[in-house]
């Protein structure tokens, strides 16, 4: 077997040329070296599906009518294998529909022949302009995908939108992407504007407390000692667009008030000034804290949360959006290519399977950091990502000691028999539903393996006895126990 091809350095991009009239591939490889780039010729789609399958390609150039299938059949494949890739259809026989479908679907250009050289090399250049321009794929993707509960963020966000000075609070655990859900918002709220509104974020425990007015409202010169100058605080420089305040419940009990005067008037004074001011953008909050619990323990304003808490978003954690993790995981690859400058790797299934078994207590954050040590490691030019699945075993939380352990036999049916566990602590289970003794009794050895293994759900399994499989489809029956580590 060939070793996987790369790029050479001095190649400004790869093309690999689908077609089997050698002669048009020729001409298109000659001029394809001539503007700088790397050409590879196939002559079949199944030869095009072994290409991809060794590495991926900055330039696909696709001929419609092949030995073996067409390049409109086979552009679906080629768009998941190679999300980054440009494709050109180069067909001669055009068909409008076709065109339009692919186009719709990622296609960069759709040329006829007979073809000439200057017009394919425009075409190539158009592609060389548009790869020197290329950005990952935008942040807020982390955030999309089919799972129910991220459908039901977007349209919060969405119906937010549309009142954009309107206080937002965003509450959900480190590393769900609160940040990348306010500026969404604050894409969406300023979409039609003519002029870029200005999105100012402040990390609220980064602040010293004792500037923590002067950053937020400003200061004239000489307010204060060391004050040599006019500061611009935080809320003038986000007029007009969107404050964000992260972690704003550790902000000191001592400071609140004044934020609390700030939202109720929209009016704010720079330390050392007499004049005030009036802000017309929005404040955007978030927490990975209960305010509610953080109020009955004394360290928040009961006030100033009601202040915060007019239109509250709550951002899920990984482990109830696992539909979304295989889409969420090849954004963030995309991204981590284009930091590394290298060419992007494919996720293999079994890897995936493995990523979604995992309970993720740092979320998108720490599906990251495993996706950007296993890059790291993985050879430049290698068709697969080398996936850390030893890092996922070392981080798993520790097994139970053997006298918590349960022991369970499965049975050729699939259900299991308890043999003698111990008494599992009670998971309630959801408002109206009743189970038979038996279910209930899986139901709780479930929750204690889950809660026990900390959401891992193949560690679970091994604990109960279960195939991988087996467990899942419980869950399926009960999703609710997703949260029971």
């Amino acid at each position: 077997m060939n070793a996987p091809q790369r790029t050479p350095h001095n190649a400004a991009f790869s093309c690999l040329i689908v077609d089997d009239d050698r002669a048009f591939a020729s001409m298109m490889a000659m001029v394809v070296a001539e503007e700088g780039g790397e050409p590879t010729h196939v002559e079949s789609i199944a030869a095009a599906g072994a290409a991809i399958g060794r590495r991926s390609y900055d330039l696909v150039l696709l001929d419609n009518r092949l030995p073996d299938g067409t390049g409109h059949d086979f552009h679906p494949l080629l768009a998941r294998r190679c999300p980054g890739s440009l494709v050109v259809m180069i067909t001669g026989a055009p068909e409008l529909a076709h065109a339009v479908s692919m186009t719709r679907n990622g296609l960069f250009d759709y040329l006829t022949k007979p073809l000439g050289v200057p017009e394919f090399t425009a075409c190539l250049r158009r592609a060389k302009t548009r790869l020197r321009r290329a950005e990952p794929v935008a942040d807020d993707d982390e955030m999309a995908g089919d799972s129910p509960a991220m459908q039901e963020v977007v349209q919060q966000l969405r119906q937010a939108a549309l009142h954009p000075t309107a206080t937002v609070l965003l509450l959900g655990e480190t590393g769900t992407g609160k940040d990348l859900a306010a500026r969404q918002l604050h894409r969406l709220s300023h979409a039609k504007a003519k002029a870029d509104a200005p999105y100012v974020p402040l990390n609220c425990p980064n602040v010293p407390h004792d500037l923590f007015e002067a950053e937020l409202f400003g200061s004239e010169k000489g307010s204060y000692t060391g004050s040599d100058r006019r500061r611009t605080g935080l809320v003038e420089a986000a007029e007009g667009g969107t404050l964000f305040l992260d972690e704003v419940a550790e902000i000191p009990l001592a400071l609140q008030s004044k934020l609390l005067r700030f939202l109720e008037s929209r009016e704010y004074r720079a330390v050392g000034a007499t004049a005030t001011r009036q802000f017309t953008g929005r404040v955007v909050a978030a927490t990975n804290r209960s305010l509610s619990d953080e109020v009955r323990a004394g360290r928040f304003r009961e006030d100033l949360m009601y202040r915060l808490d007019v239109f509250g978003i709550r951002l899920p954690p990984l482990r109830e959006r696992l539909a979304d993790i295989d889409r969420i995981a090849e954004t963030l690859l995309v991204h981590l290519c284009h930091k590394y400058t290298r060419r992007k790797p494919h996720l293999q299934p079994r890897d995936l399977e493995a990523v979604r078994a995992y309970a993720f207590p740092g979320n998108v954050r720490e599906l990251r950091n495993l996706l950007e040590r296993s890059l790291l490691r993985t050879p430049e030019g290698a068709a697969w990502l080398a996936m850390d699945l030893a890092w996922l075993d070392r981080n798993a939380p520790p097994v139970a000691s053997t006298s918590s352990t349960l022991s369970t036999v499965p049975t050729p049916s699939a259900s299991f028999t308890v043999a003698a566990p111990p008494e599992p602590p009670s998971f309630p289970l959801p408002e109206g539903r009743v189970l038979t003794p038996i279910d209930a009794q899986e139901y709780q050895l479930i929750a204690t393996a889950l809660r026990e293994e900390g959401g891992g759900i193949r560690r679970a399994a091994a604990r109960l006895g279960l195939t991988h499989q087996a467990l899942l489809r419980r869950l399926q029956k009960w999703p609710e126990l997703r949260g029971a580590s």
